[in-house]
């Protein structure tokens, strides 16, 4: 139920101009990193187990920063949101989509052409958790880093993790945004709850520079012809939310960060944040529940 894609896929603006925590490490016995995991993979099932039957509000802010100012003509957008994890005939679900249907833009109903620019999120897309599930763990290496707090100040477990494929930067063009997956360039950190196997929070970097291809009819669009991406930084935190008639606790995204620092002549930020309120839940009878 949240929004850009952990795993080395981020997204960015060509033309800038118009538009991804901390903890202490104590030293600590080693663990089952293996059954761990595993923990951290049957949890992620549960919670798409119960986010289909979970709908939220999601809150998107974009923002172009300078060091100087903040750009006045941020885009601000809200959409309803609830995920899909289908199972088909006792097959294997499919990979875990969030689903989105735009209420909102800058404050006003959507008009013809409000949606969608290039950096919106997409109305259906992969969910972020969606790798730590049991059939992809084995497209990361984790390594245990030891005891920490995540940005709520619960106590976690600290795992990292890297892609395992070492495959050159590609990237693709939408308008006048890119998007780019460099896995040999993304990094992650998992905060688990040390008792449950929930995930906290996850933070992830894609570190540069990494010079970006600008195609000719962009390049004769917007009059840019170089292209560095120096760094995104993405962070994604939960919350527990609790639910009555009949009482649940669930696990659920509250917001995520990101900070892309691009470079084309001088250097810009591009930051957006992602808010998840207002959660409501089916039950029997097709009757919401508010928290």
């Amino acid at each position: 139920m949240s929004g850009p894609r952990t795993g080395a896929l981020i997204a960015a603006a060509a033309a800038l101009m118009t538009a991804s925590a901390s903890g202490q490490s104590t030293t600590a016995t080693p663990i089952d990193l293996a059954g761990l995991l595993a923990r951290v993979g049957e949890r992620v099932a549960a919670y798409y187990q119960r986010a289909q039957s979970i709908v939220c509000t999601e809150t998107t802010t974009f923002e172009v920063l300078s060091d100087s100012q903040q750009d006045r003509h941020a885009r601000r957008l809200a959409y309803e949101l609830r995920v899909s994890w289908d199972k088909v005939d006792g097959e294997a679900p499919p990979e875990p989509n969030v689903l989105r249907t735009l209420k909102t833009v800058n404050g006003r109903s959507p008009r013809p052409g409000d949606e969608p620019m290039c950096l919106d999120p997409k109305p259906i897309s992969l969910d972020p958790l969606s790798f730590l599930l049991p059939r992809h763990q084995a497209e990361y290496k984790f390594t245990y880093k030891g005891i920490g707090k995540a940005a709520d100040g619960h106590s976690a477990v600290m795992i990292d993790y890297a892609p395992v494929s070492k495959a050159r930067p590609e990237f693709k063009w939408t308008d006048s945004c890119f998007s780019i997956d460099a896995p040999a360039r993304t990094t992650g950190r998992l905060w688990v709850d040390r008792f449950g196997g929930d995930i906290l929070q996850v933070d992830e970097t894609v570190a540069g520079p990494i010079d970006v291809t600008v195609p000719k009819t962009e390049e004769r669009k917007s009059g840019v012809s170089s292209l560095t991406l120096d760094r995104s930084d993405i962070s994604i935190r939960y919350r527990m939310v609790t639910f009555t008639e009949p009482n649940e606790i669930v696990l659920l995204p509250e917001l995520i960060e990101q900070m892309v620092v691009l470079r084309s002549g001088g250097a810009k930020r591009q930051r957006t944040t992602h808010k998840f309120t207002g959660y409501q839940r089916f039950v029997t009878g097709g009757r919401l529940v508010q928290p």
